[in-house]
Formats: structure tokens, C-alpha cells, sequence
């Protein structure tokens, strides 16, 4: 059986209880103010880029549930959980809250628009494959399955594969000198959080098979 949920280490019981509801918050509010500032401006984009803006909101609430979950084990580490979602927050806010390059309509924004939705609907198709599974935590469960099915058939870790390309989306329509550095940042701090899961992933047999031959996020390239 699993540790019961009292062993968990203080830094979780610490995330659970104080930095995962101001980071929420935080992202909700800086949402409705970009929101509210975009329709105050003039241009034929504003409710574009309103919408734009509403729509990353959602996808952060439609995380919540999860961000919220307890965990089903005490989790093994919490601070790249903890350097993640300031991360993600921080590029969120540097791409919405500074004007955008696009101001006026282009065919071109179909790409950054694709980019986000294709990376969202990567993400989420991931996490509902896992299921049970899913968890923003490093957790091991003895119960653990390995899933080879939906997106997990060609990459170990399609979820965080949808997060960089959502968030791409997004930096490419708010593109200015501040969000994009954070966006390479919050690369790095995915492939360092990868790492940290997979040391406790390659302890299981069956997952040392999985990932043979299987890339971790990009085909090809890691």
C-alpha cells in the first residue's frame, strides 16, 4: 500500500496550502486585467486578442481540479513543481499583459492560434489517457500501469510536450523581449522536471521497456 497522505513532506503540504492557490489567483487575476485592458484599447484586434487571452484563462482552470487533487502518495520532490508553475505563470503574464506585435489581421496569426490550440488539445488528450495517473506531482503508486496508447504511443511525455507548444502559441502572438526568454526558460525547467520524474519512473521494469526507443518529447531530437 502507499504512505498515507500525513507523511507527506512539509515543502507539499506548503505548495498544497499556500503557493498553488496564490499562483492561481494570480493567474486568473492577471488574466481579467489583460482581458479588461485589451477591450479598452482601440484596434481591429482587441476582441481578438481578448479572446486569445480568455482562452488561455481557460485552459488554466480547466487544470484546476488537478492542481488541487491531493496527491495518491507522498510526492517525491516539489521543487521543480514549485520553479514549473512560476515559470509557466511568468511567461503567461509577460506575453499578455505587454502589447502584442500583432496589431492588425494577418494570415499569419493562424499559426501562433494553431500552435496553442494543437498544444492544449495535446495536453489534455494526455492527461485524460493517464487518467487515475495523471498528477502535477512525482509521485509512485505500487499500483502504477504504464500506458502506451493515444499520444504516449510516440513520445514518454506528450503532456509536457503540449505545455511548451500551447505556451509557444502563445509567446508567437504576444511576442516581445520578456516572453520569450521565459519561454526558453520554462523549456528548460521542463526538461529538468522530465528528469526528476523519469529517475523515479526508470525504477519500474516495465518502464525502462517503454522508454526504449520512444523519445522523451520531441520525435527525433530528445
Amino acid at each position: 500500500m502507499s504512505a498515507p497522505l500525513a507523511t507527506a513532506p512539509a515543502s507539499s503540504r506548503v505548495w498544497a496550502g499556500y503557493v498553488a492557490p496564490v499562483l492561481f489567483v494570480a493567474g486568473v487575476a492577471i488574466s481579467v486585467a489583460a482581458v479588461a485592458l485589451c477591450l479598452g484599447q482601440d484596434g481591429p484586434l482587441r476582441l481578438f486578442t481578448a479572446a486569445f487571452i480568455a482562452a488561455n484563462l481557460g485552459w488554466l482552470v480547466l487544470e484546476a481540479p488537478i492542481t488541487f487533487r491531493r496527491p495518491s502518495a507522498p510526492p517525491r520532490e516539489v521543487a521543480t513543481l514549485v520553479t514549473y508553475a512560476l515559470t509557466r505563470v511568468a511567461t503567461m503574464s509577460a506575453a499578455i499583459l505587454l502589447p502584442p506585435v500583432w496589431q492588425r489581421p494577418s494570415p499569419l496569426l493562424a499559426v501562433p492560434v494553431l500552435l496553442f490550440a494543437s498544444g492544449v488539445l495535446l495536453r489534455v488528450v494526455a492527461m485524460r489517457e493517464l487518467g487515475r495517473f495523471y498528477s502535477h506531482h512525482v509521485i509512485r503508486r505500487d499500483d502504477h500501469v504504464i500506458v502506451r496508447t493515444g499520444p504516449y504511443r510516440l513520445i514518454r511525455h506528450p503532456a509536457y510536450a503540449g505545455m511548451l507548444l500551447g505556451h509557444a502559441g502563445l509567446v508567437l502572438f504576444f511576442l516581445n523581449p520578456v516572453s520569450v526568454p521565459l519561454l526558453a526558460a520554462l523549456a528548460v525547467v521542463i526538461g529538468w522536471r522530465v528528469r526528476v520524474e523519469e529517475r523515479e519512473l526508470m525504477a519500474i521494469p516495465a518502464y525502462r521497456a517503454y522508454a526504449d526507443g520512444r523519445p522523451r518529447l520531441i520525435p527525433g531530437m530528445w
